[in-house]
């Protein structure tokens, strides 16, 4: 079934038509999908070993050539088969995706099988703790490792610039992404991501002038009612380590881009798409 579909079918299927799909579309146990030059896509589990222990991560790339690096934290239901159709999509724009298992430490992935599950309280209580020993600092510290992944990899063009996307929880870690390793990534993206803002010390806005990245912050309409200074804060912060950065409230709620949240809008998601592919274009 794979080789029936062009990259712009991949595109469309996966932003436009994945909420009525769902997540057990078809192409998610493929290993081989087209790629926007015409070629197929590589993909692998992979593991890679950080200060803490061995990471799984899922690894997608165009089957040919090299290609900018892309570091993708999920949201709080952490490495599934939505996020891996993610990755494909973005690899068949030209990229080497790397999406994490940010739950390592407690175990392999997929902790959830889909956002559905963590909205339960089982679901909940079963990330909590493991949700907790995401710090600032082991996030620093699982950052440069899959960066250095990411630099010994075949498919990975080391002459450009790597870059970093993430959704809810993971927003943040996109600019820890760009904090950690400000030689090598040059642009992050956050998809309502929570917690960019608050009073620590190492509060992600506050740490944008040690980085060297331009960015996207793409902030829901009910994050922004809630908290209406993030948008705010973030511009004066950005304008303050003068780091290029869109930052833009959507007309969607929080989970809009991500396939498999009751929140999916597949139009909002379409525009945020492409604010990240052409910060991304610019690696």
């Amino acid at each position: 079934m794979c080789d029936d579909y062009t990259a712009d079918d991949f595109s469309r299927l996966d932003r436009r038509a994945f909420s009525v799909l769902g997540a057990g579309l078809a192409l998610t146990g493929c290993g081989a999908v087209a790629a926007e030059s015409g070629g197929e896509l590589t993909e692998r589990m992979v593991s890679i070993t950080t200060a803490d222990g061995v990471c799984d991560a899922f690894f997608v790339h165009p089957g040919k050539g090299k290609h900018p690096g892309i570091v993708m934290w999920p949201d709080i239901a952490g490495l599934r088969d939505a996020k891996k159709i993610m990755a494909r999509n973005l690899a068949a724009q030209g990229y080497a995706v790397l999406v994490v298992n940010p739950y390592y430490r407690s175990g392999p992935a997929p902790v959830m099988k889909s956002f559905a599950e963590y909205r339960t309280p089982e679901g909940q209580a079963k990330v909590g703790p493991m949700r907790a020993m995401l710090t600032p600092e082991a996030v620093t510290r699982d950052a440069t490792a899959y960066v250095a992944f990411l630099d010994t990899q075949d498919a990975v063009d080391t002459k450009r610039g790597i870059g970093s996307n993430g959704y809810c929880m993971g927003g943040p870690f996109t600019v820890r992404t760009a904090a950690a390793v400000p030689g090598r990534v040059k642009a992050a993206v956050s998809l309502h991501g929570a917690g960019l803002v608050s009073e620590a010390p190492d509060s992600p806005h506050r740490v944008l002038g040690k980085t060297k990245a331009s960015y996207v912050f793409a902030i829901a309409r009910n994050d922004d009612a809630k908290q209406p200074e993030v948008k705010t804060e973030l511009r004066k912060a950005a304008d303050a380590a003068k780091r290029p950065a869109e930052v833009e409230v959507y007309a969607a709620d929080h989970g809009w881009c991500v396939p498999d949240s009751p929140a999916y809008d597949p139009g909002e998601a379409d525009r945020a798409w492409k604010a990240m592919v052409a910060v991304f274009a610019k690696l």
